[in-house]
């Protein structure tokens, strides 16, 4: 019945007979008569022919819904051989927003390719919600985020941790009642925001400005929670998407972000921002690398996961 299903796949491709044919390097009325055996053993048509162009039947829309899926499953098992013949030669497609697609991800792919250069790896930008669908859908084979999801679906391997901290402009007066709590850029590339000893208080920072992100991400949760946590009605001038594009518009001098060392390790040296530490548990944080359960993972994929997670542990 789905013996040569890639004629009727084409033909809907392709929108038309002639074109399938020209494609598939046949003649038409050999492409035609391929088509009626399988018509005819399906019993009913695929195609309507008195239309212009040529529409599939109800039969046919769902013969062409099977007919791909039962590619996709060729296709699987076809990546399943390659894996077992060639080790982990292959392709991964990360999902990841922004921040870690700058800067986490091109340090992990350029270590693990010094190891399996001839996998691909390629990055797709978005927020959490659409990578989770894409994810979801079998479009991506992980994604890095450092949201914690229970989605009985999904399962994930930490790969990573860090520590949110408050960025606040040098211009702010705040900087001269703070002393050596204030810690510069090289002071957390240096790791010195990890030391207890510098934590202090949300409520110092109260009635500054504030840039924050939405509350569907997790900086944003957080900040918010701890606002909440500390009877803090914040001076909120923006709300964004971004972790970059707050600490941007941080930097510029307008307001205090929150931001995480992971970027913090990544900005220039001397960026025009200091950095404090607070006491709250609520800013350590893991990163996660999610996958789709009851999915086939390539050799390629398990060993990037490998790769990482040994690292992290390491």
């Amino acid at each position: 019945m789905f013996r040569n299903k890639e004629y009727v796949l084409a033909i809907v491709r392709e929108g038309g007979i002639s074109k399938a044919a020209e494609k598939l390097y046949i003649s038409q009325p050999s492409l035609s008569a391929t088509v009626k055996r399988i018509e005819e053993k399906l019993t009913v048509p695929i195609f309507d022919r008195t239309s212009n162009p040529i529409a599939l039947t109800e039969a046919g829309k769902e013969y062409v819904q099977r007919a791909n899926e039962i590619e996709r499953i060729e296709r699987e098992l076809e990546q399943y051989i390659s894996d077992l013949v060639n080790l982990s030669i292959g392709e991964i497609k990360i999902g990841a927003s922004s921040l870690f697609s700058a800067f986490m991800l091109p340090r992990m792919i350029a270590d693990f390719n010094k190891k399996h250069p001839r996998v691909r790896i390629k990055i797709f930008e978005n927020n959490t919600k659409n990578l989770m669908r894409d994810l979801a859908a079998g479009e991506l084979d992980l994604v890095i985020d450092n949201v914690m999801l229970k989605n009985e679906a999904l399962f994930h391997t930490i790969c990573a941790s860090e520590i949110l901290l408050l960025a606040v402009p040098d211009s702010f007066s705040i900087h001269a009642e703070m002393g050596a709590f204030a810690l510069r850029t090289t002071e957390v590339k240096a790791g010195m925001h990890l030391d207890a000893k510098y934590a202090v208080e949300l409520e110092r920072f109260a009635d500054l400005p504030f840039v924050l992100l939405n509350s569907e991400n997790d900086t944003g949760n957080r900040a918010d929670f701890l606002f909440k946590k500390h009877l803090i009605n914040p001076n909120i001038l923006f709300r964004l998407d971004q972790q970059i594009t707050a600490y941007n518009i941080s930097s510029s001098g307008l307001g205090i972000c929150f931001v995480s060392d992971t970027l913090v390790k990544n900005m220039e040296p001397h960026a025009p921002m200091r950095y404090y530490r607070l006491s709250d548990s609520e800013i350590a944080r893991n990163i996660y690398f999610y996958q789709k359960k009851n999915q086939y993972r390539s050799i390629a994929c398990q060993k990037f996961i490998e790769h990482i997670t040994n690292c992290h542990n390491n």
